[in-house]
């Protein structure tokens, strides 16, 4: 798997409206996790912990109206393996959404 493919991420909506964040496995242990929003570009900023954070661009609308309306955020990270079968869930936290 590239770089590029490692920063990828996507969103998951339940039926009762709460979203998830889905992406590959970061560096570092996450701590203390917020996302801030920005309405204007539709995009984000995932605060992991103190010294990592992920830009997430081009949040399609109905999430990010979801994400509004949110306190806070699942997000999932998976590991990157060669076979999609072998991928696992490595973190799963909550992240505070602020905006």
């Amino acid at each position: 798997m590239n770089q590029e493919e490692l920063q990828t991420f996507d969103f998951l909506i339940n039926e009762e409206d709460e979203v998830m964040l889905l992406l590959y496995q970061q560096e570092g242990t996450p701590q203390d996790s917020r996302i801030e929003l920005n309405p204007e570009e539709k995009s984000a900023i995932l605060y992991r912990n103190q010294e990592s954070q992920i830009m997430l661009d081009d949040i399609p609308t109905d999430v990010f109206d979801s994400l509004t309306e949110a306190d806070k955020l699942l997000v999932c990270e998976l590991s990157a393996e060669d076979n999609e079968e072998d991928t696992q869930i490595v973190y799963a936290y909550e992240a505070e959404i602020e905006d």
